[in-house]
């Protein structure tokens, strides 16, 4: 097939004002690869959002990125991105003129409204993934730019694509509340690098005998202020907060010194790390030197880091929310407890580290089911074939019997997994 994904972001931005900005561009690149790889054509359209980027750009084989000129060459806030639209539109509108693709895959609401938007010159199936819906974010009271009409917007443009792409099935419970039934809807999960992320390679040095990691902003509804209390109560373990703006600006960010605070007045302090933002590269390692990776989080709609630290073969101790509570297998994978549960956060804990062999053997189950479920393999199979429906329910045929064979194979095995 001739695949187009448009995203606000050909690679993570440069700044993470919002917090799920870098995460939906690492779906979007892992996804394109995955496609790519798997004998489809791929063009990433995103806007020119950093001086020096070329018109286009080759990725990986099969895999093109178009970036287009429509506002500032600089990363802007959410709230401003609607009004360059119209400017994305027309040129998505001539480029599928020059050269239309089977299908459009947009990532988040407003390359939805723009795929749309040009679908009106040329039309063609659609396919919208939000990722992360705007009520939900107002919900969670997760930080960033007051977005003027987004949760009506997502409404609409959810009702007027082809079908929707959800990550989590509580993505699918969002859309139904508003009014989207669940028929429109496929669960297609975020991937995970299985070759970078696996429990064997270099470890990040430690310095106590039990860590804990978290990986994620350090806003308020990631609930570190709970694990900063849960690492009061348990003396022997170190809590590593991997996450929020770079290491150098960490002292000019308004949640870190109230973290710091806390962690002073709790007695924690010289017990707890905070890293800033952490490198692609650098990640795979940190993960690796961790017993477990843990969330408070009352909302997490991609779940990469947790993914990830299962396929490193580290359980996942965290809230039953979003992706944790989809891909963590309680009491296999790792624990989960409901939501605001932090007292029973931290009894399941002690229960899981006074057994070592158990927790040996979460991690070791673990990484068999980020391994089986999540390979970047799979999800673009998976992709794939949700694309091949979504064509054929517009009326147009199969660009390519043999990527439908394939994507069937996949999900054919996958059933089998799961009768299993």
């Amino acid at each position: 097939m001739k695949i187009a994904l448009v995203a606000r972001h050909a690679s993570p931005p440069a700044t993470l004002a919002d917090p799920y900005a870098a995460e939906q561009a690492a779906h979007v690149a892992g996804l394109g690869r995955a496609l790519a790889a798997g004998g489809h054509k791929v063009v990433i359209y995103a806007r020119k959002d950093a001086p020096g980027l070329p018109d286009r750009e080759t990725l990986a084989p099969g895999l093109t990125a178009r970036y287009i000129k429509a506002g500032p060459p600089a990363t802007i806030p959410g709230d401003q991105l609607p009004q360059h639209l119209a400017e994305i539109g027309r040129y998505l509108a001539a480029s599928w003129k020059k050269e239309a693709p089977d299908i459009v895959h947009a990532h988040h609401w407003t390359s939805g409204l723009a795929a749309l938007l040009a679908a009106r010159e040329q039309p063609l199936p659609i396919a919208a993934s939000f990722g992360s819906l705007g009520a939900a974010e107002q919900r969670h009271g997760v930080p960033g730019p007051a977005e003027n009409g987004r949760n009506r917007m997502e409404g609409c443009i959810a009702r007027a694509v082809t079908g929707i792409l959800a990550h989590t099935s509580d993505e699918v419970a969002e859309l139904a509340a508003l009014g989207i039934p669940g028929t429109r809807v496929r669960v297609v999960p975020c991937g995970a690098d299985t070759a970078r992320f696996d429990p064997d390679g270099p470890a990040a040095r430690r310095h106590s005998e039990l860590r804990l990691l978290h990986v994620g902003s350090l806003a308020a509804h990631q609930g570190l202020d709970k694990l900063l209390k849960i690492v009061a109560d348990l003396p022997d373990a170190e809590l590593v907060l991997a996450g929020g703006p770079d290491p150098e600006a960490l002292d000019h960010d308004i949640a870190y010194r109230k973290l710091g605070k806390l962690a002073a007045s709790l007695g924690v302090a010289d017990r707890v790390t905070f890293t800033g933002e952490v490198s692609a590269k650098n990640l795979p390692a940190l993960i690796r030197s961790t017993d477990i990776l843990i969330s408070a989080a009352s909302y997490e709609p991609f779940g990469t880091a947790a993914i990830s630290a299962m396929a490193s073969g580290k359980p996942v101790v965290a809230n039953a929310v979003g992706a944790f509570a989809d891909a963590v297998v309680d009491g296999t994978t790792g624990l989960l407890v409901p939501p605001g549960r932090s007292d029973l956060l931290l009894k399941r804990l002690r229960e899981l580290l006074a057994t070592p062999m158990k927790l040996t053997g979460f991690g070791i189950a673990a990484a068999d089911r980020a391994r089986s479920r999540y390979p970047w393999e799979r999800i673009g199979a998976e992709t794939a074939a949700a694309y091949e429906r979504l064509v054929t329910a517009y009326g147009g045929r199969p660009a390519s019997q043999g990527a439908s064979a394939t994507a069937q194979n996949a999900e054919n095995q996958a059933e089998r997994r799961r009768a299993a």
